[in-house]
């Protein structure tokens, strides 16, 4: 006796794995049929199965589209049949995104976050005035509140202003302002740790 065994290695690669070789084989197989009103009824059923193996699928829009779509992949967009979408275009299909661009970020001083550089952008914008003004040094403490929580010291007004002047590329100089920036205390509040707050509630209790 004779076993017809088929190894891996000798299998064709599986377009999409997630729907196993046996739907693989069924799409093979509707290329094969010569009218294509059998190929339509083959490919409706396919299609069905698939979205049976895909149930979490259901949710997402344009569910049977994106079955079609997978339909016409696994058959290398050779599939001729009458479906109720726009055949895809390989090229769309495959083609590769966009590389993301990363976010700019001051790399000097990356304690500030990336958002920083964003505000020191939209600021700039701003009518000259108050509201400006008021803007620039909101910038500024949020600053001297970023640097402190990174290095959980004091810092003089002086080392923030110089660092806002450079990531605005001197366009914000708050140095001879004669303005002072909120107390370290004030922007950087310790927690309560949970023994402390046990020791206060027993205390509350005996009251």
């Amino acid at each position: 006796m004779k076993f017809d065994l088929e190894y891996n290695s000798e299998r064709t690669k599986l377009i999409i794995p997630e729907y196993g070789r046996h739907i693989q084989k069924l799409v093979n197989h509707c290329m094969t049929l010569e009218s294509k009103e059998e190929r339509n009824k083959m490919a409706l059923a396919i299609v069905d199965v698939m979205g049976n193996l895909q149930p979490h699928l259901r949710d997402v829009p344009d569910f049977k589209h994106k079955l079609w779509d997978q339909l016409f992949m696994m058959s290398e967009f050779k599939l001729d049949v009458d479906a109720p979408y726009e055949k895809p275009l390989k090229e769309v299909l495959q083609a590769k995104p966009e590389p993301l661009a990363y976010p700019k970020a001051a790399s000097k001083y990356r304690f500030y976050g990336n958002n920083i550089q964003t505000m020191i952008d939209t600021a700039l914008t701003w009518e000259e005035g108050e509201a400006r003004e008021a803007l620039y040094f909101t910038i500024a403490n949020h600053m001297k509140k970023c640097y402190l929580n990174w290095n959980k010291d004091t810092v003089e007004d002086s080392v923030i202003f110089d660092h806002l002047k450079e990531l605005s590329l001197g366009k914000i100089d708050l140095a001879n302002s004669g303005e002072v920036l909120s107390d370290s205390k004030d922007l950087v509040k310790k927690k309560k740790t949970g023994h402390t707050r046990g020791k206060q509630q027993k205390r509350s209790k005996k009251k």
